[in-house]
């Protein structure tokens, strides 16, 4: 909780700490339009220290023409609170923004207000994680029927094929071989999509998240991402995760080769970071109970971004953008999030496209669970 010099509470330090602990972005706007104190979610909305935003103009931090202006004059002159849904809160600088806004008259200072925001993102976050898990729980039953009625009969065409190989001429065997190496293709996206159907307890250990990414980032830059810059900022204080480490790698192998996949072909950039977040509660499937996930990680690129068509079913099986991509890549992504208690979404655009994964800490499930 920060405030300005001139600014302050009148209701004392014990409203400052409510504010403070308030998970929604909360600003007080003084009478000439400054911004005179924000909560920490705030400065996480704006992606600006309070020290930067106390003292700005508000309309420095919103579009021209933005309905918020309005709305802090309509609560002005009726002398109570108004709100609009779905406020388009969008700037080059700080990306899609887009929430639902209630502005409500102060006493005092004079025409000053207090703007609480509900980023829509993270009010549907909810919503959409469980859509995730319910299409990860759909390929349970699917994998279970193609592993039995593809794969047996797949493993007697390969026989057959290297049985005519043997006896065939030069041209022959160039047709068995391309039968073989599709049927061996077939086989291996049968076994991702059996990774679905896997429901056993993770053997989860508590994980130093950054000891993960060093080592995803070691690999990628040298191999699929070595043209890329590769930029990190941890938070070197972040507790450890409870989960298990193989599989989290291959989190954050996914996540950064698709980043890898989508950049240019000059000036490509990938950016990983950590930080400790007050957590917003969700449901979880570790430990059944709702658990506060504080640990973000955010996998960033300045590549071409996702279509906005494909953007609600990204973390869908088979929803792809790659020419060659069998779809299965963030499906698996969810799932394994979603075994660790944790929580998946993604924000683009181009340029500028955002994984963020929220976990819990190892204390949190241990004490849960």
């Amino acid at each position: 909780m920060v405030k300005s010099e001139d600014f302050e509470l009148k209701e004392g330090a014990a409203t400052a700490a409510i504010a403070g602990a308030l998970p929604m972005p909360l600003l007080v706007i003084s009478g000439d339009m400054r911004i005179a104190f924000v909560n920490q979610a705030a400065e996480q909305f704006f992606d600006t220290g309070a020290g930067l935003l106390i003292r700005q103009n508000l309309t420095d931090q919103v579009p021209f023409g933005s309905p918020l202006i309005q709305l802090v004059a309509q609560a002005r002159e009726r002398g109570a609170s108004v709100s609009e849904r779905n406020v388009d809160l969008t700037t080059p600088r700080n990306g899609e923004r887009v929430a639902d806004v209630i502005v409500t008259p102060l006493p005092e200072p004079e025409d000053s207000v207090v703007i609480v925001l509900q980023e829509r993102s993270l009010a549907q976050r909810i919503d959409r994680q469980l859509l995730h898990r319910g299409a990860v729980r759909s390929m349970h039953g699917m994998a279970a029927v193609l592993a039995h009625e593809i794969k047996n009969p797949l493993a007697g065409i390969r026989g057959a094929a290297q049985l005519l190989e043997e006896s065939g001429t030069e041209s022959d065997k160039t047709l068995t071989q391309l039968i073989c190496d599709e049927a061996d293709r077939i086989r291996a996206l049968i076994d991702r999509m059996e990774s679905f159907g896997d429901t056993r307890a993770l053997p989860r250990t508590p994980v130093n998240i950054h000891e993960v990414l060093d080592r995803v980032r070691r690999v990628a830059e040298t191999s699929f991402a070595k043209n890329a810059t590769i930029v990190e900022s941890f938070d070197p204080s972040l507790p450890a995760v409870l989960g298990d480490r193989d599989q989290l790698i291959q989190v954050f192998m996914n996540l950064v080769r698709n980043a890898a996949d989508a950049l240019p072909e000059t000036g490509g950039e990938i950016t990983l970071t950590t930080g400790y977040r007050p957590g917003v509660r969700f449901g979880s499937a570790v430990a059944g109970e709702r658990l506060s996930l504080p640990l973000e990680v955010t996998v960033r690129d300045n590549g071409s971004g996702v279509p906005p068509d494909l953007m609600p079913h990204i973390f869908d099986p088979f929803v792809t953008t790659k020419t060659r991509g069998s779809g299965l890549g963030l499906a698996l992504v969810a799932k394994i999030v979603g075994d660790h208690g944790g929580v998946i979404e993604c924000d683009s655009q181009p340029r500028r496209t955002i994984f963020r994964i929220l976990l819990p800490k190892a204390q949190d499930l241990v004490e849960g669970g």
